[in-house]
């Protein structure tokens, strides 16, 4: 989904927007949030083009990520990783070539910068790939072919290939081609006689995956994300010929000079903060193994995972209010409070579930309720599954918090789900 649906909903919101944990502060702010979306484009057009650049990529960073968190309800892999590459990037000379900057100011100008500067692009782009392959090991996907056996037949108008998309040996072939090609992809790119091929690879997949599915901006972010493994010169070949276009010549942007780090403390200290950063996302996508449940049916560790479109989930929940003193009971409507789409992804997530029981509570307690109890009755399908109950309806959930715990209201999986 674009980044941009939703954006009527923040201007015109609902009743209120889903948060994440630890960051309930970041709300929309009305007919402002065009403002905020204004300057996230244009940051991100000066970051492209090399203009006050170290500014540029820090508005598009702070931009951007407000934005994202705005409401959990859009959440989506692809803008988790703008997120973290534009982070890297307020530490990296981005604007050293080619760039406006660079063309302004020679004591800008280098011809060569240290390597890790495009080591770490390739190895943030490297954790998706590889996490997400990694991810597409277990019984659903492989035995099953879930839910691609739920997807693919949605798309047999298609030309050409939509009536093969109702065949049951193109779901595993699919299923089993995705895995490896995320295993694989990034060593193939990685390999001088075998990226063209991964390049090509790579174009054609996310091609397929635009074209199947409704995932927005991903594939083009994916797309140009691996010419990050090209040579330096092929990237010298394409600036030259974009140069040419506009009747200029890259020799505007070069001294000959190369960037030389000089291991000073502050030197020191940018490299020790990324170090911890990059480790910190080679282990938190496995978070996951510290609950007990199983993972896609509780979601717990789920998110910023790069577990990318592994189930299909699909639920309802009432929730009844009640009155703690009188013991009156109202049925909630669920629609007198979220959009379509919002109570759609709130009846499959617990901690979506949870945070709404809360402004449940909160909202009728100002409706004069003695100390509302919040009680839901939830039933969720999870690739193909029968549905199951899902939440214990004997809790009160307004009185269980948020927090990093496991939340022992779930009810347990009564299937298992081999593999990571």
């Amino acid at each position: 989904m674009p980044l941009t649906v939703g954006l009527r909903n923040f201007i015109s919101p609902p009743e209120f927007h889903f948060t994440y944990y630890g960051f309930a502060w970041v709300k929309p702010i009305g007919n402002y949030t065009y403002i905020v979306f204004l300057i996230c484009g244009i940051a991100a057009l000066f970051v492209a083009i090399g203009y006050k650049y170290k500014w540029a990529i820090l508005t598009f960073f702070l931009s951007f990520t407000y934005i994202e968190l705005m409401d959990k309800t859009t959440y989506l892999n692809h803008y988790y990783f703008i997120t973290t590459i534009s982070f890297v990037l307020l530490f990296l000379p981005a604007n050293c070539y080619f760039s406006i900057d660079a063309y302004k100011n020679k004591k800008m100008r280098f011809a060569k910068i240290p390597s890790w500067n495009i080591d770490i692009l390739k190895l943030l782009l490297a954790i998706v790939y590889f996490y997400a392959g990694v991810a597409k090991l277990n019984s659903d996907w492989l035995i099953e072919a879930m839910p691609l056996k739920i997807w693919l037949p949605n798309n047999s108008n298609l030309p050409l290939i939509g009536s093969l998309l109702n065949e049951n040996w193109v779901h595993y072939a699919f299923s089993w081609t995705g895995a490896i090609y995320d295993l694989v992809i990034v060593f193939l790119l990685l390999y001088k006689r075998t990226r063209l091929l991964g390049f090509i690879l790579v174009v054609a997949f996310h091609i397929l995956t635009k074209i199947l599915f409704p995932i927005g901006v991903f594939p083009y972010v994916m797309i140009i994300s691996s010419l990050i493994f090209f040579d330096a010169s092929f990237h010298k070949k394409t600036l030259n010929f974009i140069a040419k276009i506009f009747s200029s010549s890259i020799i505007l942007f070069e001294n000959g000079k190369e960037k030389v780090q000089t291991f000073d403390n502050t030197y020191k200290a940018k490299v020790f903060f990324i170090s911890c950063f990059v480790a910190f996302q080679l282990l938190f996508p496995f978070r996951y193994l510290c609950y007990p449940n199983e993972l896609f049916w509780s979601e717990e560790g789920f998110r910023f995972s790069w577990r990318v479109m592994l189930m299909e989930k699909a639920g309802y929940a009432t929730f009844t209010v009640r009155d703690a003193v009188t013991k009156k009971e109202i049925v909630v409507n669920n629609s007198h409070f979220l959009t379509v789409f919002q109570e759609k992804q709130m009846a499959f997530q617990p901690d979506f579930i949870l945070e709404y029981a809360h402004y449940l509570h909160n909202y009728y307690k100002q409706e004069g309720v003695n100390t509302p109890e919040v009680y839901v009755e939830s039933y969720v399908a999870l690739n193909g599954r029968l549905s199951q109950k899902y939440i214990d309806s004997k809790i009160n959930l307004a009185k269980e918090n948020e927090s990093f715990k496991n939340k022992t209201w779930i009810l347990p999986f009564n299937d298992e789900i081999k593999g990571f």
